[in-house]
C-alpha cells in the first residue's frame, strides 16, 4: 500500500470534519466530491450554497454542509469571540464582525470552537492568508517553540527514502532560521513523519558540505542545528552536515559519510533555508512527476493546512486525508 492510501485509510477508521473555505475553486469542489465519494472524511464548504452548487456542476456534494459566513448564526459568537481574542492588540467589535465574513478566519474559528476538527485552504491564497488566522485564532501548540511547513512527497518508482516517501521541511513559512529553529524544525519533522508514514524517521541536515567538505558560516548554521537536535532529541537518527547525495545514495553515503546510521537511507530532509526547500520540492515534484502534498503545517494547536497554489485535486485530496490523521492524533 502506497503513503497515500495509507493515510487515506487510517483517515476512514474515525471520520473527522474537515472544512474548506475556498468553495469558489473548481479544485477544491472536485476534491470535495472525491473525499465524500470515498468516505474519508465529512466536508464543510463555506460560501453561498446556491453559487457552490451551480460551479460544482456533475458533481456531487449532497453530503457536504453548506456554511455561509455572511448570514449564519454562528456569525454573532464567533466575532465576539475573536473580538476577546484580539482586544488586546487593538480588535474592535465591528472590525471583528467584519474579520468574521472572511472564509478562512471564520473556517480557522470553526475549528477553534469544535464545529470542525481541520480546515485546509491555499488553492487560491497565499501562505500568509491561511497561517495569519490560524495563528490568531488557534495559535501555537503548548509544546511547540515555532510553527514550522513541511511537504510530504511522494515519488514514484523510487528506491530512496522510505519506499519514495519523503518529509521535506522547511519549504514554507520560515525564510531563514537560525540553528535552533533549524533543530526544531528537524525534531518536528521526524515526529510528523513517524506519525503520517508509520514509518521510523531518518533525518539529514542538508548543507553543500559533508562532514566539513565546504568551509562558510551557511554549513556552520547546519553543524550547529545538527549538534542542538541531537542534544535535544539524543534518540532520534539524525546525521549532518550532509550533502543531498550523501543523504539519499547508499555507495555515496559509504564514501562520504562511513558510519552515519542515517546518510544514504535519509527519509526526512531537512533544509537550511526556505531558498532551497521551496526551489528543491517544486524541482522533485515536476520533474519527477511526484505527488507534493503541503505544506502541511506543525507546531499549531489544531490542524490548519495549506495548499500550493498550483496544486491539482488530487493534491487537496491527499491533504485532507493528511489534516484527518493529524486530527485523529490530538
Amino acid at each position: 500500500m502506497g503513503f497515500l492510501e495509507n493515510v487515506v485509510e487510517k483517515a476512514k477508521r474515525e471520520k473527522k470534519t474537515i472544512v474548506l473555505p475556498e468553495g469558489n475553486d473548481g479544485r477544491v469542489l472536485s476534491a470535495a466530491a472525491e473525499v465524500l465519494k470515498r468516505g474519508i472524511a465529512d466536508i464543510i464548504l463555506l460560501g453561498d450554497e446556491e453559487k457552490i452548487k451551480a460551479r460544482a456542476k456533475g458533481l456531487d456534494l449532497s453530503g457536504a454542509r453548506f456554511v455561509n459566513p455572511e448570514n449564519t448564526p454562528l456569525h454573532g459568537e464567533y466575532a465576539r469571540t475573536f473580538y476577546e481574542l484580539r482586544k488586546a492588540k487593538g480588535m474592535t467589535p465591528e472590525k471583528a464582525d467584519e474579520t468574521m465574513r472572511d472564509p478562512t478566519y471564520f473556517g480557522v474559528m470553526m475549528v477553534k470552537k469544535g464545529a470542525a476538527d481541520g480546515m485546509v485552504s491555499g488553492a487560491c491564497h497565499s501562505t500568509a492568508n491561511t497561517l495569519r488566522p490560524a495563528l490568531q485564532i488557534v495559535r501555537t501548540a503548548p509544546d511547540a517553540k515555532l510553527v514550522s511547513g513541511f511537504f510530504l512527497i511522494s515519488v514514484p518508482n523510487c528506491a530512496y527514502g522510505e519506499n519514495g516517501t519523503f518529509v521535506f521541511a522547511d519549504c514554507g513559512l520560515n525564510i531563514n532560521p537560525d540553528p535552533d529553529a533549524l533543530s526544531e524544525i528537524a525534531i518536528a519533522s521526524a515526529k510528523s513523519f513517524r506519525a503520517l508514514v508509520g514509518a521510523e524517521p531518518r533525518v539529514a541536515m542538508l548543507s553543500f558540505s559533508t562532514y566539513g567538505s565546504g568551509k562558510d558560516e551557511l554549513v556552520d548554521k547546519v553543524v550547529e542545528a545538527t549538534k542542538l537536535a541531537k542534544q535535544k532529541a539524543p534518540d532520534l537518527l539524525l546525521d549532518g552536515e550532509l550533502q543531498a547525495d550523501a543523504a539519499l545514495v547508499p555507495s555515496v553515503a559509504k564514501s562520504k559519510a562511513p558510519g552515519s546510521k542515517v546518510a544514504g537511507r535519509a527519509n526526512v530532509l531537512i533544509f537550511p533555508d526556505l531558498n532551497c526547500g521551496n526551489i528543491c520540492y517544486k524541482l522533485v515534484e515536476r520533474l519527477s512527476k511526484a505527488s507534493a502534498y503541503g505544506p502541511i503545517l506543525q507546531g499549531i494547536a489544531k490542524p490548519v493546512n495549506d495548499l500550493s497554489r498550483g496544486c491539482r485535486a488530487e493534491d487537496i485530496v491527499g491533504v485532507i486525508a493528511i489534516t484527518a490523521v493529524q486530527a485523529q492524533a490530538l
